[in-house]
């Protein structure tokens, strides 16, 4: 009985919280739309006008047409005032064709295999009793928590990322905006 209420409240806190980013989401002035489902990760992070750092880092990387055809994927997404933010190396230092691996770790490290919603990540902290962790595709874990109503993305080093839109639908997986830079190491 205790298990069974435990899990309620736990369905019950996932919905509410839900319920209250989405509303919360939809006020928030997206770059992403959420009807572009027919679109693809990449295609749509062309169309975004807050994305151009992540479109060209897609492009340094090669991985432009795995996130255009294959997935499905989750895509944190960092705006480009987020990767104006970065402390230590430059994007441009990064962007430079020597440092391609380095900035491949980065992309690689926002990107998570599957179709992660908003309420999955949610689910998987009722779960994980306030916290959930993912394998990136770089190979790396990163941590969901919740403040107040915010999913703050923690790398190991103590970063953290706010996702400020979530559930962008695309045709090959789902991107969630978010404020800062989470790095796989020291950058």
């Amino acid at each position: 009985m205790k298990y069974l209420t435990k899990v309620l409240s736990c369905v019950l806190f996932s919905s509410f919280i839900s319920l209250t980013a989405q509303e919360g989401v939809s006020k928030s002035h997206s770059t992403y739309k959420k009807s572009e489902v027919k679109k693809s990760i990449v295609n749509s992070t062309a169309t975004s006008k807050n994305h151009q750092t992540l479109l060209a880092v897609m492009k340094a990387t090669d991985l432009e047409d795995l996130l255009d055809h294959a997935g499905p994927f989750t895509v944190f997404a960092p705006s480009d005032l987020a990767f104006q933010k970065i402390s230590g190396k430059s994007i441009e230092y990064l962007l430079d064709p020597e440092n391609r691996k380095e900035l491949k770790d980065l992309l690689t490290y926002h990107i998570v295999a599957g179709h992660i919603t908003a309420s999955k990540i949610l689910k998987a902290m009722c779960r994980g009793e306030g916290k959930a962790t993912f394998t990136t595709v770089q190979g790396d874990i990163i941590t969901a928590t919740m403040k107040g109503v915010d999913i703050i993305l923690n790398d190991s080093f103590g970063n953290t990322a706010t996702i400020v839109v979530a559930d962008s639908k695309q045709r090959n997986g789902v991107i969630h905006e978010i404020d800062n830079v989470i790095l796989p190491g020291k950058i």
